[in-house]
């Protein structure tokens, strides 16, 4: 799937953003849900295709048992999510922060989808025979974390490792650029009055697609 393009008086042309909203909360009844749900809201207000994907709702296999060795048939859940991941041109992950990083089932979906030959390819020509080639370039992403850690001493005392992860060891190597991140936190004993300035931050964010 590509940009839908409106054409306008004069020639001119708009092209129409085509946003993948992803759930990665193991449990819908929490905040980064709420979050998805500003975000949409705002999406859609403006325009934007938007289109969600829940990971807790696909029916898959998360243990990548074989590694790259044997390669583990994909189920139509993970089939269909690797075209709607291919098809957008922006990408917003939602997820909760355990332990430093991702829920296991986030991780195992990771591990089923970004696979080679699908989202990159291993390039001998490059970096000394060290190179690759991504294969999601022209995407653009944003990662919306909530924690209970404050987000300073997330960044500083510990070096953000959930962000490294999914921002720069996953989806920038396939491709994706800019990858921007907001975090909420922490989520633990906060006040509603502060996580509705934080639906509305999202909410902003859905209106520009960013």
């Amino acid at each position: 799937m590509t940009h839908r393009v409106i054409s306008l008086n004069q020639g001119s042309r708009i092209q129409i953003k085509n946003i993948l909203l992803i759930d990665a909360h193991p449990d819908e009844a929490h905040l980064a849900s709420s979050l998805l749900s500003a975000y949409k809201k705002g999406a859609e207000a403006s325009g934007f295709e938007v289109t969600t994907l829940m990971i807790r709702d696909l029916s898959f296999e998360p243990n990548l048992k074989f590694g790259y060795e044997k390669r583990i048939d994909l189920e139509p859940d993970l089939v269909d999510a690797i075209a709607a991941l291919k098809g957008c041109n922006h990408m917003v992950w939602f997820h909760p922060v355990w332990w430093g990083g991702l829920p296991a089932l986030v991780k195992g979906f990771i591990d089923r989808t970004f696979l080679p030959s699908i989202m990159f390819d291993y390039n001998a020509e490059k970096l000394g025979g060290m190179g690759w080639d991504g294969y999601l370039e022209g995407k653009t992403a944003r990662i919306v974390t909530t924690m209970d850690t404050p987000a300073i001493l997330y960044r500083w005392l510990y070096n953000a490792p959930s962000v490294n992860q999914l921002k720069k060891t996953t989806l920038e190597f396939c491709g994706v650029k800019p990858v921007r991140v907001t975090q909420f936190a922490p989520v633990k004993d906060s006040k509603a009055g502060t996580r509705d300035r934080w639906i509305e931050k999202v909410y902003q964010l859905g209106l520009k697609g960013g």
